[in-house]
């Protein structure tokens, strides 16, 4: 059997960084210091510019990209309390490997979906975003 491209092993990772102002800004990159750095000199992401200094609050180690874009969405979908949270007590990497362990039993059929839905349950109680009218009618 034929080994994946080198590319596709390389680890991404899960980063938090916290802004002067106090809010927190999450992202992903391969090169984590490299990231903090473009968003240090202002070429990074347009939410992190004239919010500096920035600090590098959590990062975690990811499989692939698959993996960072949905934890990423996973920890951009809780509250600032949850955030709070999961930073102070589980922390960023257990936070991954939650993510990580939602996704195989989705695709084992024995979860709910590849997010990260029941962390966000439990910490969060938040709705579907689905509205009412959004909702088709049962046939």
């Amino acid at each position: 059997m034929a080994e994946p491209p080198a590319a596709a092993q390389e680890p991404w990772f899960l980063y938090v960084l916290r802004c002067a102002d106090g809010s927190l800004y999450t992202g992903i990159a391969k090169d984590v210091a490299a990231r903090l750095a473009q968003h240090a000199s202002g070429k990074g992401a347009r939410y992190t510019r004239g919010r500096g200094p920035l600090v590098l609050v959590a990062k975690a180690r990811c499989r692939g990209r698959s993996e960072a874009l949905r934890a990423e969405l996973g920890f951009k979908a809780l509250t600032r309390e949850a955030k709070a949270a999961v930073l102070a007590s589980v922390g960023i990497t257990r936070f991954v490997r939650m993510i990580r362990e939602n996704i195989s039993r989705s695709r084992d059929g024995r979860g709910t979906s590849a997010t990260v839905t029941p962390v966000r349950a439990a910490s969060v109680g938040r709705k579907s975003r689905v509205s009412a009218r959004r909702r088709r009618p049962a046939a």
